[in-house]
């Protein structure tokens, strides 16, 4: 602790003298909250098989308990997202999960419908050509805001996993009819104090067309449902060498950013560890993030997990995606702000890019260990805070090693 002491007082003496607020850049790391989803500490994988952890969460009831526990090491995941088809009783009650979840000390975060799994949807959910298809869906739309206001729940996340393989399969206009139809349906059903978030992706599960392929396509609904339809961003769902914080940029400027889906990619939809292949991204993402709220922007936004640990312990793989959240936000918001406006103003580049630089080079471990210290957390490291606990060896001994499904539908 001595330690940790000399280097957090260093850091403060350094950070004052570039006009940094410590305290204000604590009390924004403390005010932090990012959602973990619910199937993320079960088994996952990929196409081609799941590599099966001794002790991954099976039961609703296991997903609780292991979100509880990483609440417990790091102090800003309060809250747990759910699948409508995954979370809820075996006789398809909502009621207990809340009610357990808010005895370990959690809320229940952004609700999931089901746009993917299910013999129905072979030809898409809401943009299905099939009539029957699309009034099944709307009917499911129906029941998702009856389990929001079980739930209190204020979100709906929302992925269409619609789309075609092959040209000439479908008529491409009379989907995008088809879509908005389908979100209008749910956009009106919602109560006035609920956000739609809605997802994008390039492709996967279909290869020729998706219907919401990118954030123009989300960001053309939301505008034309209303302002409770904001577009959710994944980091993942961007093809290689996409800016994702221009994007972000121009959402947050438009009023429509609403939510992110935090991962790593390398090629794809690779769904890794935040952080771990590129973090100047996720630093630069929240950098624009810092520079609205400085601005005056409003920045309404649900942050969550959206990964699949594929050989990797899911638990740490979260706890560790977290700490480098933390890190990044960290850096964004100790940028010297007043200086880099100067030299945007001066046209100085070089200056400008090595004052963003000098942020992120900061080791800004002490002050994120500050903050765990003020959080009351017994440990300021959570990884080692989640090996030292002993959950991993009572879920080891206590549960099976079956892999979890996410299939079947509803």
């Amino acid at each position: 602790m001595k330690q940790h002491q000399e280097r957090y007082t260093l850091l403060c003496e350094h950070l004052t003298r570039r006009g940094i607020d410590v305290d204000a850049v604590k009390a924004k790391l403390k005010a932090q909250v990012i959602e973990l989803p619910s199937w993320a500490v079960g088994n996952s994988g990929t196409r081609y098989g799941t590599f099966v952890d001794k002790g991954a969460a099976v039961t609703v009831w296991d997903r609780i308990d292991d979100c509880a526990e990483i609440q417990r090491c790091l102090g800003i995941t309060p809250r747990m997202a759910t699948h409508v088809c995954w979370d809820k009783t075996d006789d398809g009650n909502y009621i207990p999960v809340k009610q357990y979840a808010e005895e370990k000390g959690l809320q229940l975060g952004t609700l999931h419908p089901n746009t993917f799994s299910g013999q129905e949807f072979r030809f898409g959910s809401m943009c299905s050509p099939l009539e029957d298809v699309r009034e099944q869906t709307r009917a499911h739309f129906e029941d998702c805001v009856r389990i929001c206001r079980e739930l209190d729940c204020k979100t709906i996340g929302m992925w269409v996993a619609d789309g075609t393989n092959y040209p000439g399969q479908d008529h491409l206009r009379e989907r995008k009819h088809r879509l908005y139809d389908g979100l209008k349906y749910l956009y009106d059903a919602m109560d006035e104090d609920m956000t739609l978030l809605l997802e994008y992706k390039p492709f996967e599960p279909f290869f020729y067309t998706t219907d919401v392929s990118d954030w123009g396509i989300s960001h053309l609904m939301c505008t034309k449902l209303g302002e409770r339809a904001k577009v959710l961003v994944d980091l993942g769902h961007h093809l290689p060498g996409v800016n994702v914080e221009h994007i972000i940029a121009t959402l947050l400027d438009e009023g429509r950013l609403g939510g992110f889906h935090f991962n790593n990619h390398k090629y794809a939809d690779d769904d890794l560890i935040l952080g771990t292949v590129n973090p100047m991204e996720i630093y630069m993402i929240f950098k624009e993030i810092v520079d609205a709220e400085t601005e005056g922007i409003p920045t309404a936004i649900t942050y969550m997990l959206d990964q699949s640990h594929n050989i990797e312990n899911s638990i740490e793989g979260i706890i560790y995606s977290v700490m480098n959240i933390q890190t990044a936000y960290a850096k964004a918001l100790i940028i010297d702000r007043h200086a880099l406006k100067e030299s945007q103003t001066a046209h100085d580049t070089i200056m400008s890019n090595k004052l963003l630089m000098e942020a992120f080079e900061t080791d800004v471990q002490p002050l994120i260990e500050q903050v765990r210290i003020e959080l009351g957390l017994s440990c300021i490291n959570p990884l080692l805070n989640y090996r030292s606990g002993g959950h991993q060896a009572h879920i080891e001994a206590t549960r099976g090693a079956g892999a979890l499904t996410l299939g079947g539908g509803c």
